[in-house]
């Protein structure tokens, strides 16, 4: 009788174990097939589905006219999937000589054990569609895109170029990727536990959404023509490199932007110099990689010389420091405490007016109007001007300017600076801040994005920019471009002068440092009409050989840019 109840209890045991069991495992399966059932379905379809990438078509670049900078080309990208390679021999040897490579190297992707694995990208259409129709089992031809620039060298360091990944990597490809980029679709396949795509179930896509067009106000026939300017001077004056700027002093579009030698954007990884890279460390590779890329007209920063002295008239004319009608003496230099600053005519220009000074673009009378300005007052209209804030122009890199502390100037730091040396400025900046002493007084911000289109060309952003007023009086604006024009028709920059037109304009030639080097920076910046300035031009050549004096060899680029030019843009001869 005691067994016998023993076991029952035993017998119970057991059952309310059982139960218990039972019970822990209906829980979990409710569980897993109602609570977390999301996520084990994801898991199922990660084992069963393979996804590929379409990559979306890149939105182009066009100029003000409409002419396509950027574009895109269709290529291929060649893979394998491991486990569905039935003739892998076969496979190796057909990709080798259709894609001419090394058949170690596709030996060596093929027999590689992943879900799938690249062979080679960027493949022209033709090869990838060839390989396509050989139907060898687990190869891949997905169709992708490649950026291709139909003018190779115009523009290279304003338009910039993509990476691998069809990413902008320098220039406006960088700066406006978010409109640019687009946003890549799918291709979901079904595979069973082995990773073979099973025959019969349809295909998941998700489209590729392109990107949008960007239309900037660079001019393709006045780009084209500034560069070979460019390229004709630079080879004459057997010159390290030239920049030339061409904008709208009125809104800031910036009508051309030449930095030779430019570089080729369907190449940007060959050196334009011609130097061997192979034998090159990576590091020094690297370094003439970005040199090369550089934007010498926004990424670098020079003493701007005699074109400065507009900068400081204007400045000295607001606050009073100089009336038109002021008398000076040039013997030929001028002595500021123990220093000797020469004019560049060695035995002076003698007794002259304020008028004369600026046509002869005389530093002694600089000097004098600088002085009585005083390092205070410099230093305000300097900041008013926007010399110490960036221009914001929609590049990325921009350099700020290189300037002395306030409390370090003496009177000959003054006294250069009043001329234009002893700091540092980008072009850009000095482009920008000409077309504020000339326009009336309104800093522009220098841009080239318009607008944003969609695929069928229509409207979705226009872009709107910044302006500051009173940067000088509208009465200071009207005497400068009065004075700029007397330059030209009657001073140092009359090589600048055309027959119909009222040019005005500012030569320079600065010394690099070191001084002991010898080497020069030639440079003008020119406007016309002079009485209501419509295009700025800015030409300036670095280390030309020979006669280095910017009215002798920067003038003449810029003349004859606006010969050609003016009557493009539909300004007429008076």
């Amino acid at each position: 009788m005691k067994n016998k109840t023993y076991n029952k209890r035993k017998i119970l045991v057991v059952f309310v174990v059982a139960a218990i069991i039972i019970l822990a495992l209906v829980g979990r399966l409710v569980y897993l097939m109602v609570f977390d059932a999301k996520y084990y379905q994801k898991k199922a379809e990660d084992l069963h589905e393979r996804e590929r990438e379409i990559k979306a078509a890149r939105g182009e670049i066009l100029d003000a006219r409409g002419e396509v900078l950027a574009t895109n080309k269709t290529v291929c990208t060649i893979s394998v999937i491991h486990s569905q390679i039935r003739e892998p021999e076969k496979v190796i040897k057909t990709l080798a000589e259709a894609l001419e490579m090394d058949e170690a190297v596709v030996r060596k992707r093929v027999e590689k054990v992943s879900s799938m694995e690249r062979i080679k990208t960027n493949v022209d259409k033709e090869t990838g569609d060839n390989i396509r129709n050989m139907e060898l089992d687990g190869v891949k031809v997905d169709e992708d895109f490649k950026r291709y620039y139909p003018y190779n060298e115009l523009a290279s360091k304003v338009l910039g170029f993509t990476g691998g990944d069809n990413q902008g990597i320098i220039g406006l490809e960088v700066k406006y990727e978010e409109y640019l980029k687009g946003k890549n679709g799918t291709i979901l396949t079904t595979t069973d536990a082995r990773g073979v795509e099973l025959n019969g179930v349809a295909e998941d896509r998700v489209e590729p959404v392109a990107g949008n067009t960007l239309q900037i106000s660079l001019d393709y026939n006045i780009q084209m023509y500034a560069q070979q300017m460019a390229e004709k001077v630079m080879e004459e004056k057997q010159a390290d490199k030239v920049g030339i700027l061409l904008m709208n002093p009125q809104n800031g579009e910036i009508l051309a932007m030449v930095n030779v030698p430019e570089f080729n954007l369907n190449d940007p990884f060959t050196l334009n110099s011609g130097a061997d890279s192979a034998s090159m460390s990576d590091e020094e590779r690297q370094n003439a990689l970005n040199q090369m890329w550089r934007n010498g007209c926004i990424n670098d920063t020079y003493e701007p010389g005699s074109t400065f002295k507009a900068i400081t008239a204007s400045a000295c004319l607001e606050a009073g420091a100089v009336r038109l009608e002021d008398t000076f003496s040039c013997p030929g230099y001028r002595v500021v405490e123990d220093r000797k600053i020469r004019c560049h005519k060695v035995g002076g220009h003698g007794g002259e007016n304020f008028v004369q000074g600026i046509q002869n673009s005389c530093n002694p009378v600089f000097i004098d109007i600088g002085l009585r300005l005083g390092t205070d007052n410099f230093y305000k209209y300097f900041k008013q001007f926007g010399l110490m804030d960036l221009t914001g122009v929609d590049l990325p890199g921009e350099a700020g300017t290189i300037m002395h502390k306030k409390e370090n100037v003496g009177m000959v730091e003054l006294a250069t600076m009043s001329f234009g040396q002893s700091f540092q400025v980008t072009p850009m900046q000095m482009a920008t801040t000409f077309s504020a002493l000339i326009n009336g007084g309104r800093r522009v911000t220098p841009h080239f994005g318009v607008r944003i289109l969609d695929g069928q060309g229509k409207e979705v952003e226009e872009f709107r920019y910044e302006e500051e007023k009173g940067i000088v009086s509208a009465e200071t604006s009207a005497t400068m471009r009065m004075l700029l024009e007397s330059v030209v028709s009657e001073g140092s920059g009359k090589n600048a002068y055309i027959e119909g037109y009222s040019i005005g304009g500012k030569t320079a030639t600065s010394q690099t440092l070191p001084r002991s080097a010898n080497k020069y920076i030639s440079s003008f910046i020119g406007f016309a009409p002079a009485d209501n300035p419509q295009v700025l031009g800015m030409c300036v050549i670095y280390n030309p050989q020979g006669i280095y004096y910017g009215g002798t060899i920067a003038a003449p680029v810029i003349r004859n840019i606006f010969e050609s030019i003016l009557p493009y843009l539909g300004i007429e001869k008076e």
